[in-house]
């Protein structure tokens, strides 16, 4: 055997590759330390990042890794030249939660809320004795995420990347419709997300989440990328495979939006999408940029800048749309009907902003399961509370302050939300004029809300509402008024395409006028409403096109009309106390939303309301074929407790359709008919703590009207503008109007002095609106008339000779603009200019010689008009700092209500002086009032 000669090779080799590595390491070094330096050049105008970090890829030479879905969604407007490439990269990503990373081979990572270590970290491979730098280097398989657990990295992994198996796995074919359900809820307190879009793609079906959160998806057996937006939410997704029915929760995170334009996906254009028309819907967070008087946000004034939504004046809550009294909406909060909507002489309304979720107005196409009022349904829900933690926010301004505490009872299980606020205005009343410097007001509210999860089918709401009001006006007469309001709701889910909410509950609005200080004359006047009701609501998802409503209601009227008794022994004043009032409205309704193709939908119920007057009640006779007057008046029936005495009711329909021209352009048509069996008698123009409400009885029939509206929806810049042009025309029937003279208060026979008119409104309603980006706010225009007549001659009174009139609220123009300029994060500024046509009066045009007195001659009814009003009103807002880990938040609001210091007249009177008739207008703001507020939120 011969000894192979020694192998020079490996020597040769080492030899060689040591070389070489002298030879490259300073090039690579230098290479790197050019790559560093690479300049690029870039000219680009609303762009998507997606298309700027592409351009980047191809000048700079470097392999980008990113998720487009990652990607932050802002428009970029960039221009550089010859710029280091890693500086263009952090200028773009600032202000976001992107961030990079690159290795020695030119890949960079792009990551969301994340970070890549490109290196091991030193000590992994240590081979030496156990240390503490070195542990993870010898603990296994797992020892680089135990590793990056101790030193507090965070493995990139999301959600959106993981694949979620909704059913029963299985291995044949997938075939049939599968239904996928569940709650999309806030991630960081844990509330439901109402009118959250959840979509697939392809075939293109999608949902909304209803007021709870939950949603009930139909789809084709299979595997999706399911997309979830919200506004106010970041977008995301899921990957599902779908074998069969299952449950999906989906958490959604806030959207910290950046200054640059943002891009809003066509699947948030909700307003082109959904079938209704005439509703708006605003979250909280709208609501607190307007600026209103005293700086307190206002739920009911920001609604009055919506198109089709006016009010008399400024010293009025009551809102008139689409030519309705204010009576004739109908106003809920969590379920309950809240009766006076007003604070403080009508200045606040008396919704605590901040225990408000969100708001929906509905002026045309009323969902079935609505009924009772003949104009509008404005429905507001409180939020549920923070599931997570223990959190409270306060308030202070000039006229008022607040405290609201929220947070879990049992965590993820029972939670509470509990809000109050009350007043301390008497100093602004003393520095009012002389004959008002002895005035007194105050008011509180409070609202508790519980909510309890008994398990992922039941759950409980508990709601309570409280406010009080007490004012006089520098005399002796004593004003008072609330709301008192409680509901039980349960909410239980059958399946995924079936759930209910089965709500009873007590509502009460009571009045009390009292006056003491002449013992003679000392009285008190009483009035209350209370209603009991039971209402069962149904939702089933019968497939991908069909969606059905259907359920009954039930609601019992008590009311004492009048209550006036003497105070002290010494009053002589007369007790008299008008009758009690019942009676009960009952309604059974059924509604389907159907998608007939991805074009055209259309959603069409019907609703029957059955109304009952109730015993015991003693009815006026009048002669029949007379006018109902006292003078006919020819006796009274006694009917006992419990008898039905006059019957009421019938079927109101509800259609409404949408076609879709193009993704961003529909058309609408909507038709609805309404009832209502409960009228509000008002010698004011404005809703006033006095009113009094009257159920339809043998004389007086229940108000009904129908209306017809037809609208075009387009969004423009991505949806990110969105435009709406709707056109109506209603009929009224019924509706109470007064005969000159009519005595309101503790009236026995009241039929007769009110009249039943009929009446007509129509009008043309446009609303610009931009909610994103720096500048964002909306322009609202409407033009429309309200007329009335009273012609029936059996009534023994006609107005104006029969002809048409105006209605005590017709204002035929009205143009608002609302906006807001965010400077940085914690500054912006904030815009409110409205006008609109003066409301009508009627006014003395002559005097007269009558039994030796002069006396003023009037013209024909609401014949003249009030001066045309107009108003800016300005405000800061000021955030503290955004850190997340701060235990406290505060922000200012700090401007000016009516800037401009126009006197706008809210009415004007007469007076007979010194033999002539003088005429004065009445301003309640004549001139510019500063506010201030500050807030803070504990964590």
């Amino acid at each position: 055997m011969t000894t192979p000669p020694p192998n020079r090779f490996p020597a040769i080799r080492t030899a060689f590759f040591v070389c070489l590595a002298c030879w490259l390491l300073p090039t690579t070094r230098c290479a790197a330390q050019q790559d560093q330096r690479r300049l690029v050049t870039l000219d680009v105008q609303h762009a998507t990042m997606d298309t700027v970090l592409m351009f980047l890829e191809k000048q700079a030479g470097y392999r980008l890794y990113y998720d487009t879905a990652e990607l932050d969604t802002s428009r970029i407007d960039l221009k550089v030249d010859q710029k280091p490439f890693f500086e263009v990269l952090t200028d773009i990503f600032r202000g976001t939660e992107l961030g990079y990373s690159a290795d020695r081979y030119g890949n960079v990572f792009i990551t969301r809320g994340a970070s890549i270590e490109t290196e091991l970290p030193a000590g992994y491979f240590h081979t030496g004795p156990p240390d503490k730098a070195a542990v993870a280097g010898v603990a296994g398989a797992d020892s680089l995420h135990d590793y990056l657990e101790e030193v507090g990295a965070k493995p990139v992994s999301t959600l959106e990347n993981k694949l979620f198996v909704i059913g029963e796995k299985t291995t044949g074919p997938l075939h049939g419709i599968a239904n996928v359900a569940g709650y999309a809820r806030d991630a960081h307190t844990g509330e439901p997300i109402a009118g959250a879009s959840i979509y697939v793609e392809n075939p293109r079906i999608g949902v909304a989440s209803d007021q709870y959160g939950y949603y009930s998806l139909n789809l084709p057996r299979g595997r999706y990328i399911l997309n979830i937006q919200s506004i106010g939410m970041r977008d995301t997704r899921r990957l599902i495979m779908v074998y069969g029915d299952g449950k999906l929760n989906i958490d959604l995170q806030t959207q910290v939006l950046t200054l640059k334009k943002v891009i809003v996906s066509a699947e948030k254009a909700s307003n082109v999408k959904r079938t209704e028309m005439g509703v708006q819907k605003l979250d909280i967070k709208t609501i607190k940029q307007v600026p209103v008087v005293f700086g307190e946000a206002d739920i009911l004034r920001v609604i009055t800048t919506l198109p089709g939504v006016k009010t008399v004046g400024e010293a009025s809550t009551g809102l008139n749309v689409r030519g309705g009294s204010a009576d004739q909406n109908l106003v809920l909060f969590n379920d309950a009907t809240i009766y006076n909507t007003a604070h403080f002489f009508g200045m606040f309304s008396v919704f605590n902003p901040e225990v408000v979720k969100d708001v929906e107005l509905y002026k045309s196409s009323i969902p079935a399961r609505y009924g009772g009022r003949l104009s509008s349904v404005l429905d507001i829900s409180s939020r549920e509370g923070n599931k997570k933690e223990f959190t409270a926010s306060a308030g202070i301004g000039l006229l008022t302050s607040r405290l609201n505490i929220e947070g879990p009872i049992v965590k993820d299980k029972t939670t509470f939300i509990l809000g109050g606020r009350t007043t301390y205005a008497n100093w602004l009343l003393q520095d009012l004029p002389s004959q008002y410097s002895n005035s007194r007001a105050s008011f509180s509210d409070l609202n508790l809300q519980v909510t309890h999860e008994f398990n992922k089918k039941n759950t409980l709401y508990l709601t309570g509402y409280l406010s009080q009001d007490h004012f006089n006006l520098n005399n002796d007469t004593t004003y008072g008024y609330g709301n008192r309001n409680i509901s039980l709701k349960w909410k239980h889910i059958y399946n995924n395409r079936l759930y209910s909410t089965i709500a009873t509950g007590y509502d009460r609005y009571q009045y009390d006028i009292s006056s003491t200080n002449n013992l003679v004359n000392a009285f008190k006047l009483g009035f209350d409403i209370n209603q009991l009701y039971f209402r069962a609501n149904f939702n089933y998802f019968l497939s991908s096109s069909h969606t059905l409503e259907f359920g009954a209601s039930t609601l019992h009227y008590r009311l004492h009309p009048g209550n006036y008794t003497p105070v002290g022994e010494k009053s002589l004043v007369v007790p008299d106390t008008l009758q009690t009032e019942q009676a009960e409205e009952s309604a059974l309704y059924l509604s389907d939303r159907y998608t007939i193709t991805s074009d055209l939908s259309l959603e069409a119920g019907i609703r029957y309301s059955l109304y009952n007057y109730l015993g015991p009640s003693s009815v006026n006779n009048y002669a029949p074929g007379l006018p109902i007057t006292t003078d006919n008046l020819v006796g009274t029936t006694q009917y006992p407790s419990g008898k039905n005495i006059q019957q009421y009711g019938g079927p109101e329909y509800r259609i409404s359709a949408r076609y879709t021209l193009t993704d961003n352009f529909s058309l609408k048509a909507g038709y609805n008919t309404q009832r209502q069996y409960i009228h509000m008698l008002s010698n004011t123009t404005a809703e006033a703590p006095t009113d009094i409400w009257k159920l339809s009885d043998t004389h007086i029939r229940p108000q009904t009207g129908d209306q017809y509206s037809i609208g075009a929806f387009r969004n423009f810049k991505n949806n990110t503008i969105e435009t709406s042009l709707e056109v109506y025309y209603r009929n009224i029937n019924d509706y109470l109007d007064y005969r000159s003279g009519a005595q309101l208060v503790m009236n026995h026979h009241i039929e007769t002095d009110v009249l039943e008119t009929k009446g007509k409104a129509y009008g043309v309603e446009l609303l610009v609106k931009k909610l994103t980006g720096k500048l964002n706010g909306w322009f609202s225009f409407t033009w429309s008339r309200t007329l009335l007549h009273a012609n029936d001659s059996t009534q023994g009174f006609i107005v104006n000779n029969g002809n048409w009139y105006p209605a005590d609220y017709d204002k035929p123009y009205d143009v608002t603009v609302v906006s807001n300029y965010r400077f940085t994060h914690r500054f912006s500024v904030s815009l409110n200019a409205t006008y609109s046509t003066g409301r009508p009066i009627t006014l003395p045009i002559g005097v007269y010689s009558y039994a030796g007195s002069l006396r003023a001659l009037y013209s024909d009814r609401n014949a003249y008009r009030i001066p045309d009003y107009f108003r800016t009103d300005l405000s800061m807002n000021i955030d503290g700092n955004h850190k997340v880990h701060q235990k406290t938040h505060n922000s200012w609001t700090i401007g000016v209500y009516n800037v401009t210091g126009r006197h706008n007249p809210y009415s004007v009177y007469y007076i007979s002086e010194n033999g002539f008739v003088n005429g004065y207008k009445l301003s309640i703001f004549g001139s510019a009032i500063p506010f201030v507020n500050y807030n803070i939120r504990f964590n």
